[in-house]
């Protein structure tokens, strides 16, 4: 019997990720941030801009995401996401421009307020990244 389940992350450009053996992921849901462990109730959720932590054992790797769905099923994670990187890998010029275009975006007059949350979540994940 295997220890861990299967992860999938997916992106408009190509699969991302693909992972037998993990153990734990922890994704940045609506409703907070959402542990999921082998044999996780089945569940559908949607992705708020926030880091995405992977656990295979004692390694873990962690990835930014803008948005997304979730959905884990028998033991299988799926992530759907539109912009997705890895925080080592990051470059922080780049990051910087984005947080820079996001907090732009806040202060215009005909936002939603479901937009200017997410970008508000969105600034808060960047801000720590570029400061770190």
């Amino acid at each position: 019997m295997s220890e861990g389940f299967k992860l999938e992350i997916v992106n408009p450009e190509s699969s991302f990720l693909s992972k037998e053996g993990v153990s734990e992921v922890v994704v940045p849901a609506f409703e907070g941030d959402m542990g999921i462990l082998k044999d996780h109730i089945s569940i559908i959720s949607f992705l708020k801009p926030g880091l995405v932590r992977i656990f295979e054992g004692s390694n873990e790797e962690t990835y930014y995401v803008d948005d997304g769905i979730v959905e884990f099923k028998n033991n299988c994670l799926s992530i759907l996401t539109s912009n997705i990187f890895d925080i080592k890998k990051m470059d922080k010029n780049v990051a910087r421009n984005v947080l820079a275009k996001a907090e732009q975006d806040t202060q215009k007059n005909d936002i939603s307020d479901q937009a200017k949350y997410l970008l508000d979540q969105k600034i808060e994940v960047l801000k720590n990244l570029t400061l770190n």
